[in-house]
C-alpha cells in the first residue's frame, strides 16, 4: 500500500497501521509505504516503510519497485531515473522501457556490528547454535538485516520454525528476515523469507538481494541470478564487495482509492 504524502498531510501511528493493515478487517497489505519530500535538495522523495504489525523500518526492496510505479503513474515526477532517500541512504529506481523497475539497492554491508550481527569476526559463513539446531547462516545488510540458509529443498524448509527462532535469537540484537535459498543452478535460485514484523511473505525484495550476495560470497552463485518465489521472479545482480546490488522487476498497480481518517 502506497500514500501520497507529498501532496497532502498524512498522520500514521502503528494502531492505525495495524488497523489497515489487517486482510480481513482492513485494506490488507505486508508493508505501508510512504512518499515524502526529501530531506536533501539533490534527491527526489524521501521513502518511508511501515510494516503491518506498525513497526517502521529501514528499507524493503520490493516496495522501491512500488514506490518508483507509484510517483510515476499519480504524476509525483516525470523522471525515469529518481534519487529516493531511505532511513539507511539513498536507492536509485530506475523506470525501464519494458516495464520493470531496477533499484541500485547500494552496496551490502558485511561487516557484523554494521548487521547488526552478534559475531567476532567477518566471516563469509557463520555457524550458529539455535533452537537446538546447528545452522550455518550468512549475515548480510541490505539496509535492513538478513540471515541466509541454504537449504535443499524450499517447499520442505523449516521457514515457521527456524525464522522466528533466529529472530529471536541472541545473534541479532534488532531482529532479522530470514532467507531459505535452494540452488538451482549457478545462475538460478528458489527463495522463501520470514520477515520482520509480517512474518512468511510472498516475496523479499531485500532478502532476493542478500541471498544472491550471500550465493557468491560462499561461491556458489554467478554475478547475475534469477530469484524465484512464491510472488514473482526478480533478477539480481552483484558485482563482488564494494560494488552495489542491482535489482530489476515488475511492479503493478492492483488498485486505488481513498481512506477517511
Amino acid at each position: 500500500m502506497v500514500i501520497d504524502g507529498v501532496r497532502q498531510t498524512v498522520t500514521l501511528t502503528p494502531e492505525r497501521i495495524r488497523q489497515w493493515g489487517d486482510r480481513h478487517f482492513g485494506i490488507g497489505f505486508d508493508q505501508l509505504l510512504l512518499v515524502e519530500p526529501p530531506h536533501g535538495q539533490d534527491n527526489d522523495f524521501r521513502y518511508r516503510i511501515f510494516n503491518n504489525d506498525g513497526d517502521e523500518v529501514e528499507q524493503c526492496g520490493n516496495g522501491a519497485r512500488c514506490f518508483a510505479r507509484f510517483v510515476s503513474e499519480q504524476g509525483l515526477s516525470h523522471r525515469r531515473v529518481l534519487r529516493v532517500e531511505t532511513a539507511r541512504g539513498v536507492i536509485v529506481p530506475v523506470l525501464m522501457d519494458n516495464g520493470t523497475v531496477k533499484v541500485d539497492m547500494g552496496v551490502p554491508r558485511l561487516a557484523p556490528d554494521e548487521i547488526p550481527f552478534v559475531a567476532d569476526d567477518q566471516a563469509a559463513v557463520y555457524s550458529l547454535a539455535v533452537a537446538g539446531e546447528s545452522l550455518e547462516i550468512s549475515a548480510i545488510s541490505m539496509g535492513n538485516p538478513h540471515a541466509v540458509l541454504i537449504v535443499p529443498e524450499t517447499e520442505l524448509a523449516p521457514v515457521l520454525s527456524i525464522g522466528p527462532a533466529l529472530q529471536n535469537s541472541r545473534y541479532f540484537p534488532e531482529s532479522v528476515n530470514v532467507g531459505f535459498m535452494q540452488i538451482l543452478s549457478p545462475t538460478e535460485i528458489r527463495l522463501r523469507v520470514y520477515e520482520r514484523g509480517a512474518g512468511e511473505t510472498l516475496a523479499c525484495g531485500t532478502g532476493s538481494c542478500a541471498a544472491v550476495v550471500a550465493g557468491i560470497l560462499r561461491k556458489r552463485l554467478d554475478h547475475c541470478v534469477q530469484v524465484h518465489t512464491h510472488g514473482g521472479d526478480l533478477t539480481v545482480e552483484w558485482a563482488g564487495i564494494g560494488h552495489p546490488v542491482q535489482m530489476t522487476g515488475p511492479a503493478t498497480t492492483v488498485f486505488s482509492g481513498e481512506i477517511d481518517v
